[in-house]
């Protein structure tokens, strides 16, 4: 939350509640110094027991992840906002992201599925035989709990060595 100053020239003056500078509105609504949201609406309970995604027969092409996330958060009486304060990201990232016009990464899939309280798979719902594939695979299963040990940029750089290493790059020593 931000506490709300007076106006000036028709722009929101706004004191971030957590390191306390007092900015202009962004058009994010993100702190520009601590990077957190300075707007965050408590989240509605979301409806117990699992929930369907359901899926439009006339578009078929690659994975659903933009309807998915829709579907997902208006069956959680979410609002894009509120769901933005879960993950941490800006409201038009979420937006984005349901107007297909940003393809969110496999972390961002992840947390976007714990914001949602849903497993992965409820995202791809209809390419679930690939996440199966792909969440299968023994090299993702031997790698996928030491991920989650590491730091963020632990994590950065070995994501950069294995890319490197599928565009058949070499460091060399």
């Amino acid at each position: 939350m931000a506490t709300t100053l007076a106006p000036v020239a028709d722009r929101e003056v706004l004191r971030c509640d957590y390191c306390s500078l007092v900015q202009f509105r962004t058009t994010s609504s993100i702190c520009r110094r601590c990077k957190k949201p300075l707007e965050v609406e408590l989240p509605v309970a979301a409806a117990p027991g699992p929930v369907l995604v359901t899926e439009t027969p006339e578009d078929h092409s690659g994975p659903q992840v933009a309807r998915a996330v829709r579907d997902l958060r208006r069956r959680r009486n979410l609002s894009q906002r509120q769901l933005a304060g879960r993950m941490q990201v800006p409201r038009t990232y979420i937006s984005k992201i349901e107007n297909a016009r940003a393809v969110p990464t496999l972390s961002s899939l992840q947390r976007l599925a714990d914001a949602l309280e849903v497993h992965l798979t409820e995202l791809l719902a209809d390419r679930r035989d690939i996440a199966h594939d792909v969440l299968s695979d023994p090299f993702i299963a031997e790698i996928a709990p030491l991920l989650l040990k590491i730091d963020p940029l632990q994590r950065a750089l070995f994501l950069n060595q294995v890319r490197e290493i599928a565009a058949g790059r070499r460091r060399s020593a």
